[in-house]
């Protein structure tokens, strides 16, 4: 049987219901994803990003209910949009709350030591981190005076500022090294492509 004009415009639910689900639902995933840590939100490893894929088919169904309409569906994604604006500005002009909802960002290297407690607290490996750094163009976390886990999730590196040249030629050589390696990856990717038949 194929659906009709009515089927796809006319509501299964009705709106305020939508709605309320709808709110219920942003702030329970709100909630969720802050006690759930900062990785979550950007240091996506396999299994987080499985786990996000998931919750989000779950939760459809808490959102739309038994509503396969076109207008439900648009109205549902009007609510969240407008309600994330709304917390968003609030947020924006309350900045002692917007601290308390997002957090402050983690310490995760000083002087070129690991703060092994507040990687532990962050649940971030000794791989996770290298790999971040690489991505920065950094291969040696001595050479990094400090790391730190962001707000939004995302890690940001500072390198130490030598005090000699020779420290100026040992930072510069390392930096080329490191482009140096990216380049050889790109190549070898480039490699593996298959050609045109």
């Amino acid at each position: 049987m194929h659906p009709t004009w009515t089927d796809i415009l006319t509501p299964g639910v009705p709106l305020v219901d939508k709605a309320v689900r709808t709110v219920v639902v942003y702030v329970f995933l709100l909630i969720g994803l802050r006690l759930a840590g900062k990785r979550e939100l950007g240091q996506l490893n396999p299994f987080d990003l499985v786990v996000l894929l998931v919750l989000s088919n779950t939760v459809q169904n808490a959102i739309i209910g038994n509503d396969n309409s076109l207008v439900g569906g648009l109205f549902g994604a009007i609510v969240l949009l407008v309600l994330n604006y709304g917390v968003v500005r609030f947020l924006f002009l309350h900045p002692r709350l917007d601290r308390l909802a997002e957090g402050r960002e983690v310490m995760l290297i000083r002087d070129g030591k690991l703060l092994e407690s507040q990687m532990r607290h962050e649940l971030i490996t000794r791989s996770e981190l290298l790999s971040a750094a690489r991505k920065q163009g950094i291969d040696d976390l001595r050479t990094v005076e400090c790391a730190r886990l962001e707000v939004g999730g995302t890690m940001t590196f500072v390198m130490k500022h030598p005090t000699s040249d020779e420290g100026w030629r040992d930072l510069i050589t390392q930096r080329m090294n490191g482009i140096e390696a990216k380049l050889d990856r790109v190549l070898d990717e480039l490699r593996a492509r298959p050609g045109p038949a």
